[in-house]
């Protein structure tokens, strides 16, 4: 156990809690992780653990809502921005590059576990929200297409960056952010014809 990690301040410690967690739950899923394996990932005692989470629960959920809360702010100061291009991309890619198991807990894991599936789907329904107005203007405002349209941008960019996550370079990271936003660009003006 590392004493270092003891003598952290309690957001420090926390935050290393928070990413323990999200390495054990997305290595033996929700029910088959204990406190114990969250501590040892954590680098931690459970005792230390439990002054910080007073349940398992509590802390798969605290997982989820730190990517969720990053994905909103990294997607807002990107809206902020004059250029916009590859934002949906760029913003998933940059907290998932900071926090691999809790994104793949948010978008692949969480929706499977009863307790959280409710969870998951807010953060996609808000998801879905932001892409049907940023559709809008290319697909008009029929609401099944555009209901359609969002579910396949929110789907086809999630799984780009999981698969990313797996199989790419994070020296190319921006070469997938330009394919990727290429590739939208291309299935909406086709959507558009």
């Amino acid at each position: 156990m590392s004493e270092a990690r003891v003598l952290l301040p309690r957001a420090e410690r926390q935050e290393a809690i928070l990413r323990g967690a999200a390495r054990a739950f997305a290595h033996s899923g929700y029910a088959a992780t204990s406190m114990e394996d969250v501590a040892a990932a954590s680098g931690i005692t459970k005792l230390i653990v439990y002054r910080h989470f007073d349940s398992k629960e509590e802390l798969y959920r605290a997982v989820l809502e730190r990517v969720s809360d990053r994905l909103t702010e990294e997607f807002l100061t990107r809206m902020s921005r004059v250029e916009r291009r590859g934002i949906g991309a760029r913003s998933m890619l940059v907290v998932a590059r900071e926090d691999p198991e809790g994104f793949s807990l948010l978008f692949r894991h969480a929706v499977r576990e009863p307790q959280f599936a409710e969870y998951a789907h807010s953060h996609r329904e808000r998801a879905l929200l932001a892409t049907r107005h940023l559709l809008q203007p290319s697909l008009g405002h029929d609401p099944d297409l555009l209901a359609w349209g969002a579910e396949t941008v929110v789907s086809y960019l999630v799984e780009a960056v999981l698969h990313w996550l797996e199989f790419g370079d994070p020296d190319r990271d921006d070469e997938m952010v330009e394919l990727t936003t290429s590739g939208l660009l291309a299935l909406v003006e086709a959507w558009r014809s």
